[in-house]
């Protein structure tokens, strides 16, 4: 008899740059994920932890969770209904929150054993440096080694995403972006897939062009031989009549 509220009336985003970050790190996982079956991403989604108590509960930017059966759209996440807590954990740093991710929502990240915590400032304004990861080990979190890449971005790698997640230095603000280290290739975020589809679509009838263009320059050729071959015939048909006419 318990409701669950699916909102705290708090906004999604504190200004766009974590709005940013949230949104397209999100999709960009999503998509990353959608071929396995047993797994679930969320953002920005109510998470309740403690049975019977619908005041307590934490809300990550970004949460992935492995094992999971059901892929149906949830709007909140109930942990003992669900069996489990998430996997992995990512939250993106605003002035309002970024003291909390790093302090009290870590403690509780580490009690539901979220495997790996993550934590992003899109603006470098809140801590340095802009990316910190964590992975559990016997309930304590461990930093994540970070490798600098010389032009002022960071890496790290994810083993439960089986990614490198990234921090590409962009004039005054900082990109999350995620990198296949096997692939050897960076994900595309949404607008870049967009992006992308709409230039295939333009090589696509680009393309549609020229073969209709070769069509019809292949189609007059044909047509202005057949016309030759048969002005061949005719003079040919004239000569046997001059001939036969000697």
């Amino acid at each position: 008899s318990i409701e669950y509220p699916c909102s705290d009336g708090e906004p999604m985003a504190e200004n766009d740059h974590q709005f940013t970050a949230l949104t397209e790190s999100a999709l960009t996982l999503r998509e990353w994920l959608a071929e396995r079956l047993d797994v679930y991403v969320g953002g920005d989604m109510l998470i309740y932890y403690r049975m019977n108590d619908n005041e307590t509960r934490i809300a990550p930017d970004i949460f992935v969770v492995f094992g999971v059966l059901d892929r149906t759209p949830r709007y909140s996440w109930i942990v003992w209904r669900e069996g489990k807590a998430p996997d992995f954990v990512m939250e993106i740093a605003s002035p309002g929150t970024w003291r909390r991710d790093a302090s009290r929502k870590r403690e509780i990240y580490a009690e539901l054993g979220v495997r790996e915590y993550w934590r992003f400032d899109p603006t470098g304004e809140c801590f340095a440096p802009p990316l910190a990861g964590e992975r559990l080990v016997d309930g304590e979190y461990q930093l994540i080694e970070l490798v600098a890449d010389g032009d002022g971005g960071l890496r790290g790698f994810s083993e439960l995403l089986a990614l490198d997640i990234c921090v590409l230095a962009e004039g005054e603000r900082n990109l999350l972006r995620f990198y296949d280290p096997v692939g050897g290739r960076w994900l595309r975020t949404h607008h870049e897939e967009a992006v992308a589809r709409q230039a295939a679509v333009a090589v696509l009838g680009a393309t549609a062009v020229i073969l209709e263009a070769t069509e019809a320059a292949l189609e007059s050729s044909e047509a202005a031989r057949r016309e030759a071959e048969a002005e061949m015939r005719r003079l040919r048909e004239r000569l046997r009549e001059l001939e036969s006419g000697r």
